[in-house]
C-alpha cells in the first residue's frame, strides 16, 4: 500500500512538474495592471478602465468581507462613456460574471467561461495553470457593498515574455506615433499563446498572419523562441489557402537572417522546397492551384491530415460577398475586384519570391547545385510573368492569365518582391497609388513594402497616417480598439476581432522600409541602413537585434538632415546614403562625392546630409 501510495505521489509530483514546465517553456509571464481610472455610476455600481486590452482575468484580493454576491461585466467595447457594450458585434468580447462573495486577505480570480470556438480541437491550448482568458480593457462591478477602496483590483495580464524596453518611436508625426504605439502593444498582448495566432475568434496559427506578426515582434524585441516555435508548427499543420502556404518559406528566411542559425533550414529543407508548390509547376514555370499534380499524395506531402484537403487561392480576406454571404460594405471584399484564373499574378509573384529566398536558403546551408538551380527557376518565373501576365500597352499587370482586369494586389505584390523591370516602376506605382487603400489589412503589408522600396516613401507614409475615412488605423483608434483589428472595420468584415496582429504592418514597415533598418547578413553581423524618412522633420527610433541594439535619429532643417546612428558592440551597418545629396560629412569629415553609402563600425556616428 506504502509503495502504491509512493507511487501516486510520485505520478503527480511528475504532472504539476509537467504542467509548469509547459508553462516555462512557452514563457508566459503574468502582469498586474493597475486601473487607470475608476469612476462611481451608482449605489455600489463602478466602472473601471485599464486604460488597455489585455487577454487575461480580473484579479481581486478584499481587506473585508462581502457575503452578498457581485456582478461583474468584462468588455473590450464601449456602447457610451462608462458603459461597457454588452451586445458588441462580430468577435469583440464581452462576458457576464457572478462573485458568491468576498472573503477577507483571499486572492480570487473570476471564473470565465470558455468560447468553444477558441478552445476548440483545432485551437492552441493553454497551460491548465493559465486557466480560461479573455481580451478585455473595461470592468464593471455591481453591487459592491463595501468601499471600493478596500479592493485591490488588478487586470491579470497573460503575455509573452516581453522586454518592453527593447524598442521606441517618435517622430514629428503624432499619428503616426500613436499607430506604432497600437501596433506594438498588439504584438505584446496577442502573444497570449506563446505561438502567433490570429487571433481571439479561433486562436489558430495561420501562415500569412504568423508571417506579419514576426516581423512586427522582430522589430520591438529581440527574443525569437515564439516565432520558431510557431514556425516549427506550420511543418505539420500547414492551412489551405495556397499564398498561406507560401509564406512559409518566408518565415524560415526571415528567422535565419535575424539571427544566424542555419539549423531550422537543415531541419526542414526537404519540407521548405514542398512548401513552395513547385510541383505544380507547368513548362513556363508558372504555377496553379488547380494543377492536376495537386492530388491527394502532394496533400498528404504538404503536411495535410486529409487528403481530401482543398487548397484554394485566397489573394485577400474577406473575399467577395459572393463567396462570404455577409452583406459587405464593399461587395468584392478585400479583392479589389481581382478575377481569380487558374494562373494568376499574385500566387506566382509570391511564388517567384519563394524560389529567390530557396536560392538563398540553399546556398545558407551548403547545397549549392540547389542555389543554382533554384536562382535559375525564379529567372525563368520572373520572365514568365513579365512576358504573359503584364499589359504592355498600360504599364501594369493584370489580375492573370486570361484576365482583362488588373488590381491593386497583381501590382503590389510584383512590386513588392521585386518584379518589376526598372522601366515599368513608374507606371506600376502610378497605377498603385490610383486604387488606394483597396486591400486589407494584411494586404497592406506588401502595399506599403513596395512603395518605401521603390522610392513612394511619402505616399506610404501618408496612408499610415491617414486619418480620413475608415480604410486606416487610425479608424482601430478612433472606434476604441487598443490592439489593431482584424479588419478596418466591421462593416468590411462582420464576424472580424479587436486583437489581430496582421494588422501591424506599420511598426515593421516604419522599422524596415522607412528607417530602412534590417539585417544586410545573416544575425546582423552587418545591419543596413537605408532611411525614407518622406516629410517627418524629426524621428528616434530604438531597434533591438541579437547582436545588441541600434539607436537611430534625424532632424531635418532646411536643406540639411542630421543622423546620429549608434552601433552596438561587433555589429557593422551601412548606411545608404541618397542620390540626391550635394555634400556629406561622417563624424565632422566630408564624404567623397561618388560614395553610395557608408561603413559605419559600432559606436556613435554623426552624418550631415546636404541637399
Amino acid at each position: 500500500m506504502k509503495k502504491q501510495i509512493l507511487l501516486l505521489c510520485l505520478i503527480v509530483t511528475y504532472a504539476v512538474t509537467q504542467s509548469q514546465n509547459k508553462t516555462e517553456d512557452l514563457s508566459l509571464e503574468t502582469s498586474l495592471i493597475s486601473p487607470q481610472k475608476i469612476t462611481k455610476l451608482g449605489n455600489g455600481h463602478y466602472f473601471i478602465d485599464f486604460g488597455k486590452a489585455y487577454f487575461g482575468n480580473v484579479e481581486i484580493t478584499s481587506k473585508t468581507n462581502q457575503t452578498d454576491s457581485l456582478f461583474f461585466r468584462l468588455g473590450e467595447k464601449l456602447e457610451l462613456p462608462n458603459k461597457i457594450d454588452r451586445k458588441p458585434e462580430g468577435t469583440i468580447r464581452y462576458q457576464e460574471v457572478t462573485l458568491q462573495n468576498l472573503t477577507a486577505n483571499q486572492t480570487v480570480s473570476l471564473h470565465l467561461t470558455p468560447d468553444k470556438r477558441n478552445t476548440g480541437p483545432a485551437a492552441i491550448k493553454l497551460p491548465e495553470s493559465i486557466g480560461i482568458i479573455m481580451p478585455f480593457r473595461y470592468l464593471e462591478i455591481e453591487n459592491l457593498k463595501i468601499p471600493i477602496e478596500d479592493l485591490n483590483i488588478s487586470q491579470k495580464a497573460i503575455h509573452y515574455k516581453f522586454n518592453d524596453d527593447a524598442s521606441y518611436f517618435s517622430s514629428s508625426n503624432k499619428v503616426m506615433d500613436s499607430i506604432w504605439q497600437l501596433c506594438k502593444h498588439t504584438i505584446k498582448a496577442t502573444s497570449f499563446m506563446g505561438y502567433y495566432v490570429d487571433g481571439d475568434r479561433e486562436r489558430i496559427p495561420y501562415e500569412a498572419d504568423a508571417y506579419i506578426n514576426q516581423l512586427s515582434h522582430y522589430s520591438v524585441d529581440n527574443e525569437y523562441t515564439m516565432a520558431r516555435r510557431t514556425n516549427a508548427y506550420f511543418i505539420d499543420n500547414p492551412t489551405w489557402p495556397t499564398e498561406w502556404l507560401l509564406h512559409t518559406v518566408l518565415m524560415f528566411y526571415e528567422d535565419y537572417m535575424y539571427t544566424g542559425d542555419v539549423e531550422p533550414l537543415k531541419d526542414h529543407y526537404e519540407n521548405l522546397k514542398l512548401k513552395t508548390l513547385m510541383d505544380l509547376e507547368r513548362e513556363d514555370g508558372l504555377i496553379s492551384s488547380k494543377s492536376p499534380n495537386l492530388n491527394e499524395a502532394l496533400v498528404l506531402k504538404l503536411g495535410f491530415e486529409k487528403a481530401n484537403t482543398k487548397i484554394k487561392d485566397i489573394i485577400d480576406w474577406p473575399p467577395a460577398q459572393k463567396d462570404t454571404g455577409w452583406k459587405l460594405a464593399t461587395p468584392e471584399g478585400e479583392r479589389d475586384g481581382y478575377d481569380i484564373v487558374p494562373v494568376n499574378t499574385a500566387v506566382n509573384s509570391f511564388y517567384y519570391y519563394n524560389l529567390k529566398l530557396m536560392g538563398d536558403i540553399a546556398k545558407a546551408i551548403n547545397k549549392t547545385d540547389d542555389a543554382i538551380f533554384f536562382k535559375n527557376k525564379a529567372e525563368t518565373v520572373k520572365a514568365s510573368i513579365n512576358s504573359k501576365l503584364f499589359n504592355h500597352s498600360k504599364g501594369y499587370y493584370l489580375d492573370g492569365e486570361t484576365s482583362t482586369h488588373a488590381s491593386l494586389h497583381a501590382n503590389m505584390l510584383p512590386l513588392a518582391f521585386d518584379l518589376v523591370p526598372e522601366e515599368h516602376i513608374k507606371t506600376v506605382t502610378e497605377f498603385i497609388k490610383s486604387r488606394g487603400m483597396a486591400c486589407s489589412v494584411y494586404g497592406a503589408q506588401y502595399l506599403l513594402e513596395g512603395l518605401y522600396k521603390n522610392n513612394e516613401e511619402r505616399y506610404a507614409s501618408a496612408l499610415i497616417s491617414d486619418t480620413m475615412g475608415d480604410r486606416n488605423w487610425w479608424n482601430m483608434i478612433k472606434v476604441g480598439s487598443t490592439m489593431t483589428m482584424e479588419a478596418w472595420d466591421m462593416k468590411y468584415k462582420p464576424n472580424s476581432d479587436w486583437n489581430h496582429a496582421w494588422g501591424t504592418a506599420p511598426l515593421n514597415t516604419m522599422t524596415r522600409y522607412m528607417w530602412g533598418i534590417k539585417p544586410k547578413t545573416p544575425g546582423f553581423a552587418v545591419a543596413e541602413i537605408n532611411p525614407k524618412l518622406g516629410d517627418l522633420r524629426f524621428s528616434k527610433i530604438k531597434v533591438p537585434t541579437k547582436m545588441g541594439f541600434i539607436y537611430a535619429e534625424h532632424v531635418k532643417e532646411n536643406n540639411k538632415t542630421t543622423y546620429k546612428i549608434t552601433i552596438p558592440e561587433g555589429m557593422q551597418a551601412e548606411f545608404m546614403l541618397p542620390k540626391t545629396a550635394s555634400r556629406i560629412t561622417l563624424n565632422m569629415k566630408k564624404v567623397k562625392k561618388k560614395s553610395t553609402s557608408l561603413m559605419l563600425e559600432s559606436g556613435l556616428h554623426i552624418i550631415e546630409v546636404f541637399l
